[in-house]
């Protein structure tokens, strides 16, 4: 899987979880994963997660860490699959920095605040997955905890580029080790 962090911020407004938008954008063929820094404002006209739309629940962070991830041959259950692992990866990469992180579903929570949005959806020809980190919590709509605000992560994208490969490593080897055993 491809790797990219995108160093100009890019306002999130939920069209950009489209399929061929990494590819149209960024020339980043196949499976992918990138992430940007910036707004993020998606209302409900653009909203994919149907459970927020009936909860008349939009998104907003004034600033937040977006990765948006293509993966293709790939069916929506599957898809869901890697948004958790996504998910874990990152996760797992605060806990290692010695934070304690609350897991619920696709959602992530530091001291009781939720950290995290995410939905996984199906295009005709991939899966799509965006998951988004606060960076700062002022503003939200919600209770919210950020990166650099609450956990003191100045270096926004050494984080997520190690989230980022860390994420490729694990599919990566997921793919391998379906390889290596015998069936029966």
């Amino acid at each position: 899987m491809k790797t990219l962090f995108i160093d100009n911020e890019i306002k999130y407004i939920g069209s950009q979880l489209a399929p061929h938008w990494i590819y149209k954008n960024f020339k980043i063929q196949g499976d992918a994963i990138v992430a940007f820094c910036g707004e993020c404002e998606v209302k409900l006209s653009e909203m994919v997660d149907i459970e927020d739309v009936i909860n008349n629940e939009p998104i907003y962070s004034r600033y937040m860490l977006s990765f948006i991830t293509e993966q293709f041959n790939t069916e929506l259950v599957e898809g869901v699959l890697r948004q958790r692992l996504l998910i874990t990866v990152i996760k797992e990469a605060l806990e290692n920095r010695g934070f304690s992180v609350k897991r619920d579903g696709d959602d992530l929570f530091v001291n009781g605040k939720k950290l995290s949005v995410s939905i996984a959806t199906k295009s005709l020809t991939s899966v799509l997955i965006h998951t988004g980190l606060n960076i700062i919590s002022d503003g939200a709509p919600i209770s919210v905890s950020g990166l650099e605000s609450d956990l003191g992560i100045k270096d926004i994208k050494v984080f997520a580029l190690e989230v980022m490969q860390k994420y490729s490593a694990e599919l990566d080897d997921i793919k391998l080790a379906s390889t290596k055993v015998r069936g029966v």
